[in-house]
C-alpha cells in the first residue's frame, strides 16, 4: 500500500509550469494571448468530410507539428491524443525548468485524464477489420486507444516514477486530475505531479454522436460566433480538441529551486448529481454543493472569491443552471463576481477543458487580467451575472474558481490563489 510521510501541517501546492495545445495556439502562452484578445479558435471541420453532419464546425488545432515532439516512427504508433499529451507535458516541464533525474524521479507523479482516449485510432482500426480483415490491424492498436496511455507515455518519456493515474470523468477529467494531484502532494506521496487532461474527439463518431444527442451548435455559417455562452441565441456547444498540462509542486521544493510560481492551488471539490446520465438538474444543486466543498477545502467564504471561470458550455440548460448554482452559493456576492466562459473562444475541449481552464485561471491571477466571454450579444434574461462580455478586463484579483461539470452527473471545482511570498 502506498503510504505518505507524516507531515506536521497541510503542504502548500503551487503551479510552476504550464503547457497547452488548443484551438487558439500551440503553446500555453499563445493560447493565453488569444484569450486576452477575445479571439475565436472555431472554424470549419477539416479532419474529415463533415458534409453529411448537422454540425460542420469545431475548434481544431492549427499548424500543429507532431514531429517537434515525436519521431516519424512514433507517428505511426501513437494516436493524436497521446501526441498532444506529450507535447503539452514537454512544454510544461520546460516552462517549470524542472529536471527529473535519479534523485527525484520517484517523487514525480503523472495524473493526466482522458475521458475518451484514442477515438480516431479506434475508428480507423474498425474500418480495417471491415474492409480488409482483422489480420490488417496494427499491433499498436490497443496502446493507441487506451485512455491511460497519455499519462503512461508521459511517464515513460520523462522518467516520472511516482503515482500515476488517468481520471475518466467526462468533462470534469482535467479538473479531477489536478485536484487529485493536489491531494497526492498534500498527502506527501509526491513532491511534483504533471497534471491535466487531453482530448481528441473531432472524428466522425465524436461529432456524429453529439449530433445525435442534439448537443452541439449548428451555426455552421458563422463558426466564430457559434459558441456563445449565456447568450439568448445559443444553440449548443462547439467541440474542440487539445491538452492542458500544469506542473504542480510542493511550495518548499519550488522555492528551493527558485521556480517561477503562477498561482497556488488551495481548494478542490467534487460531487455527484445522482440525477441523469447527460443532463444536470434544474438549479444544479450538485454544482452548488461542489463549489461549496471547494470553498470549505480552501477554508474560504463565498465573499473571498473574485473570479469564476465558468463551465459555460453554450448549451441552453447548462448556462442557466450554472448561473442558478452560483447564485445559491454566493448569494448577493454573486453580483460582485466576474464570471466568464472561455469556451466561447476555445470551444468545449471536453475533459481537457479542466486542464486548459486551470491554466487560464492561473494566468488571470498572475497577470491581473479577467478573460472575456465573447459572442455575448443578447444576454439571456435568466443569466444576469457579470460575464465580462466581449473584452478582457485588466483587474488585479486574489482568487479564481474553475468549474467543470460532466456526463454522469460528475462535478469538479478548483480554487486558485494569487501567490504571495509573505
Amino acid at each position: 500500500m502506498m503510504r505518505g510521510k507524516q507531515t506536521p501541517s497541510k503542504r502548500k501546492i503551487v503551479i510552476t509550469g504550464i503547457g497547452a495545445v488548443t484551438p487558439l495556439g500551440n503553446t500555453a502562452k499563445e493560447t493565453w494571448k488569444g484569450i486576452c484578445k477575445g479571439k475565436s479558435g472555431i472554424g470549419k471541420i477539416t479532419k474529415f468530410d463533415a458534409t453529411g453532419y448537422r454540425t460542420k464546425i469545431a475548434g481544431e488545432l492549427k499548424n500543429f507539428d507532431a514531429l517537434k515532439f515525436i519521431s516519424k516512427k512514433e507517428v505511426r504508433k501513437f494516436d493524436d491524443f497521446i501526441v498532444f499529451a506529450l507535447a503539452a507535458a514537454e512544454m510544461a516541464l520546460a516552462d517549470s525548468e524542472l529536471s527529473i533525474n535519479g534523485k527525484n524521479a520517484e517523487r514525480v507523479g503523472v495524473i493526466i485524464g482522458s475521458a475518451i482516449g484514442g477515438l480516431a485510432s479506434l475508428e480507423r482500426e474498425k474500418e480495417k477489420i471491415l474492409q480488409r480483415g482483422p489480420g490488417k490491424m496494427s499491433p499498436f492498436a490497443i496502446p493507441a486507444v487506451l485512455a491511460n496511455l497519455g499519462a503512461g507515455n508521459v511517464s515513460i518519456r520523462f522518467g516520472a516514477k511516482g503515482p500515476i493515474n488517468c481520471p475518466a470523468t467526462a468533462c470534469s477529467s482535467g479538473t479531477n486530475a489536478i485536484g487529485d494531484a493536489m491531494r497526492i502532494i498534500s498527502g506527501n506521496y509526491a513532491d511534483v505531479v504533471i497534471a491535466g487532461c487531453v482530448v481528441e474527439a473531432i472524428t466522425p463518431l465524436g461529432v456524429g454522436g453529439f449530433n445525435a444527442m442534439r448537443a452541439m451548435s449548428v451555426k455552421n455559417d458563422l463558426p466564430q460566433k457559434a459558441s456563445r455562452p449565456f447568450d439568448r441565441d445559443r444553440d449548443g456547444f462547439v467541440i474542440g480538441e487539445g491538452c492542458g498540462i500544469v506542473i504542480l509542486e510542493e511550495l518548499k521544493s519550488a522555492v528551493d529551486r527558485g521556480a517561477r510560481i503562477y498561482a497556488e492551488v488551495v481548494g478542490y471539490g467534487m460531487t455527484s448529481d445522482a440525477y441523469h446520465m447527460a443532463a444536470p438538474p434544474p438549479g444544479h444543486e450538485g454544482a452548488a454543493r461542489c463549489m461549496a466543498a471547494a470553498l470549505s477545502d480552501a477554508r474560504m467564504s463565498p465573499g473571498d472569491i473574485d473570479y469564476i471561470n465558468a463551465h459555460g458550455t453554450s448549451t441552453p440548460p447548462n448556462d442557466i443552471y450554472e448561473t442558478q448554482a452560483i447564485k445559491k452559493v454566493f448569494g448577493r456576492h454573486a453580483y460582485k463576481l466576474t464570471v466568464s466562459s472561455t469556451k466561447s473562444m476555445t470551444g468545449h475541449l471536453l475533459g481537457a477543458s479542466g486542464g486548459v481552464e486551470a491554466i487560464i485561471s492561473a494566468m488571470s491571477l498572475y497577470e491581473g487580467i479577467i478573460p472575456p466571454t465573447i459572442n455575448l450579444d443578447n444576454p439571456d434574461p435568466e443569466c444576469d451575472l457579470n460575464y465580462v462580455p466581449h473584452t478582457a478586463q485588466k483587474k488585479e484579483i486574489q482568487t479564481a474558481m474553475s468549474n467543470t461539470f460532466g456526463f454522469g452527473g460528475v462535478n469538479a471545482v478548483l480554487i486558485f490563489k494569487k501567490f504571495s511570498e509573505r
